[in-house]
């Protein structure tokens, strides 16, 4: 059995309270349940309707208590929550009526008053138990916060986050909650009188189990499993003049970071987004640049700290195509026999050979609109803002010109897709006599092949796995881009294969 976890702090007034629910919300997820238990008036909707107004990034969103209509059901951006009031519960078995029994999945659950529920209560869940303070003023309360069974380590990581804002000087600045991404990391905007930093929530954590040769996913294809990468890599692109956030703060260990805000100015625009062609020109200007550069393999995120950059190897790409066949075929009733994985994995090792003999450089991996902002008081390259590059390895250069020219979230027409390609060939060719621009085509070909079979796995996995269904909407995108790669002569093996076994993605 976990042994309970459990903090106790201050709240001095109601402002107090809505910057621990608002850290408390960075931590948690769909499933979590919070308790909030105190007397009548301790503060238990204040909590409420703090976290609430958090999560759906609007201070003056309206969020009565659930007294009488004992649960209030809320669609916010990141997940569903459902407010509970139990008051006025007399028998357990009326959580039925209000949803609570079976427990919601897919859905964070406040409850107050869960005392009217006690034996019925999720072994996992977090309390948080309010009482006054009168010693100390009418709007002072002590919070006692205990995380029981998994809802332990939750616990004391946000014991961990609060600890880590206070050492910054920035635990009594203003939460803004952010958009997350598709990993476990999480943010928040932090807002003082002298400007505003990112919070970046980073635990340590394996994105699924040992089931590669005794590898997690992310380890076996070299996805950053804490935050050290992102720091080296930051350290590395900043030094060589490209504009990566500067690092305030930093709890390697801990997995917090405090960073420049490079703002939110998008690469895109309109309804649906479309690429902002001056920007995506920058963008590949400066892979162009990025590539000429000699980079080293070995960066230090801190003194006396290593950080060998991971090299994306045959191996890693063939876990990466493998996501294919594992989650989007079998969503498409088409999963394949042994027979037939066997012949897609030969066919994929023996096209993959050409990336692993070009010329390796850093790969950011997921260089597209979602992770690129516009620094309009900046000049040149420097001009593009870099986030989210802490999954970087030593790769092929075709990687991340396909990852910009194939933007999986928005549509690149193929006349812009062809038009930054030889702007891309181009510079390359102005600094290195010795480029081949056929190599490069077939190279990003391969590379667009691969990295869309990829996310047609991945996109299918997040929706099965992380209760995470937008992504699918990607899908077609991925198969149009998928296709363009495919009518490569070199890659006629593949076509083929895909034509006979891979039914295009339902429609959304």
């Amino acid at each position: 059995m976990t042994v309970p976890a459990t903090f106790s702090l201050v709240l001095p007034n109601e402002l107090a309270t809505a910057h621990v629910m608002a850290d408390l919300a960075l931590l948690i997820g769909p499933g979590d349940v919070i308790t909030l238990t105190g007397d009548l008036g301790a503060g238990k909707t204040a909590a409420a309707r703090a976290m609430i107004r958090h999560l759906a990034g609007d201070k003056a969103l309206e969020v009565p208590s659930p007294t009488f209509t004992l649960a209030q059901a809320y669609d916010l951006p990141a997940f569903a929550l459902l407010h509970a009031d139990l008051y006025r519960i007399n028998d357990p078995a009326e959580l039925q009526e209000i949803g609570l029994s079976p427990w919601p999945e897919g859905t964070v659950v406040l409850i107050e008053w869960p005392e009217r529920a006690a034996g019925e209560l999720p072994e996992d869940r977090i309390d948080i138990a309010l009482t006054f303070l009168p010693a100390q003023g009418s709007t002072a309360r002590a919070a006692v916060i205990t995380g029981y069974g998994k809802a332990a380590a939750q616990v004391k990581r946000l014991e961990a986050l609060r600890q880590f804002l206070r050492a910054s000087g920035y635990l009594d600045a203003e939460r803004r909650r952010m958009a997350g991404d598709a990993s476990t990391r999480s943010y928040a905007r932090l807002i003082r009188d002298d400007g505003v930093v990112i919070l970046m929530n980073s635990p340590r954590r394996p994105d699924g189990p040992a089931i590669y040769q005794g590898k997690s996913y992310s380890a076996a294809v070299h996805l950053a499993e804490d935050v050290k990468p992102f720091v080296a890599i930051a350290s590395g692109l900043r030094e060589r003049g490209y504009s990566a956030p500067a690092i305030h703060h930093v709890d390697l260990e801990g997995g917090f970071l405090i960073t420049e805000d490079l703002g939110d100015a998008a690469f895109t625009e309109g309804d649906p987004p479309r690429p902002i062609v001056e920007r995506y020109q920058a963008a590949t200007d400066l892979l162009a640049t990025l590539h000429r550069q000699f980079l080293p393999d070995v960066l230090s995120p801190a003194p006396q700290i290593i950080y060998p950059v991971p090299i994306f190897d045959t191996d890693a790409f063939m876990v990466e195509v493998g996501l294919m066949p594992d989650w989007y075929l079998p969503d498409r009733g088409a999963e394949l026999t042994g027979e037939l994985r066997a012949e897609f994995d030969r066919m994929w090792r023996k096209m993959l050979r050409k990336s692993t003999v070009s010329t390796q450089t850093w790969v950011l991996r997921d260089f597209h609109s979602p992770n690129l902002l516009w620094l309009d008081h900046r000049s040149g390259i420097a001009k593009v803002g870099l986030i989210d590059f802490q999954d970087a390895v030593l790769g092929p250069a075709a990687y991340d010109l396909v990852s910009l020219l194939q933007d999986a979230r928005i549509d690149v027409p193929e006349a812009i897709e062809l038009q930054l390609l030889t702007r891309y060939i181009k510079a390359r060719r102005l600094s290195d006599e010795l480029f081949d621009p056929a190599a490069f085509a077939e190279l990003y070909a391969i590379m667009s092949a691969q990295r869309n079979t990829r996310l047609l796995g991945t996109f299918a996995r997040l929706n099965r796995r992380d209760g995470k269904p937008h992504y699918l909407r990607h899908q077609p995108r991925i198969w149009t881009y998928l296709s363009r790669s495919l009518a490569h002569p070199t890659l006629q093996p593949i076509r083929e294969w895909y034509s006979t076994h891979v039914p295009p993605p339902l429609p959304y």
